[in-house]
């Protein structure tokens, strides 16, 4: 924004431009969607709107928290996924994300465990394998019910060299490791994957 009269840069007011910064620490949220954002809220959102959105941000950060098994996140101390013994506690599925939970979930297809990493390896990031959920992993399979380790890491660098990680690690054990396969495109992300496509990928695993 430029000001006609001076020919200077006009500022959003202080309280429009923290919103718009708060808007941007979302990732793939550049500065114009920040600002189409921001200004919905101030022309768009009544009191009721505004009430309900800083509620629903607080119940987040103050009930959401990872199951004590998996990862996943809850709202309990047990997510409903470890706590269903309907379960077939032979399989355990490893996930970098909550998220990639709940989109297998949809597909009606796995029967199994999981185990939510929380990120992916990246040395570029400092993320190494001492800052993911792999200790709570190994200590998990300790247990002999669990038979078969379901790799299923995004096809990215990131959750290649994760999925190598885990493989090297579990090599020397006796259960069966396997990797998504078919369905998923190189560089691909799980989370956008449609149900099908899924499906298809946890049929074709194979022992990595």
């Amino acid at each position: 924004m430029v000001c006609q009269e001076c020919s200077k840069p006009m500022k959003y007011p202080e309280a429009i431009q923290q919103l718009i910064d708060s808007f941007m620490r979302f990732p793939g949220v550049g500065r114009k969607t920040a600002e189409r954002y921001a200004f919905y809220v101030v022309n768009h959102f009544d009191e009721a709107d505004t009430v309900a959105f800083m509620e629903s941000l607080h119940r987040v950060k103050q009930e959401i928290k990872p199951c004590e098994t998996c990862g996943n996140l809850t709202d309990e101390t047990t997510c409903n996924v470890c706590k269903d013994k309907t379960r077939d506690r032979r399989k355990i599925l490893v996930v970098e994300e909550s998220k990639d939970v709940m989109v297998i979930e949809k597909t009606n297809m796995y029967d199994g465990l999981y185990h939510v990493l929380n990120g992916a390896i990246s040395p570029s990031d400092g993320i190494g394998p001492e800052n993911l959920n792999i200790k709570e992993l190994l200590e998990r399979l300790k247990d002999e019910t669990h038979q078969e380790v379901i790799l299923a890491m995004n096809l990215s660098e990131e959750g290649e060299t994760t999925a190598m990680y885990l493989h090297r690690v579990l090599e020397k054990t006796d259960l069966l490791v396997t990797r998504i396969a078919y369905g998923l495109p190189a560089g691909g992300n799980i989370s956008y994957a449609d149900e099908m496509t899924l499906f298809k990928a946890l049929e074709g695993r194979k022992k990595y």
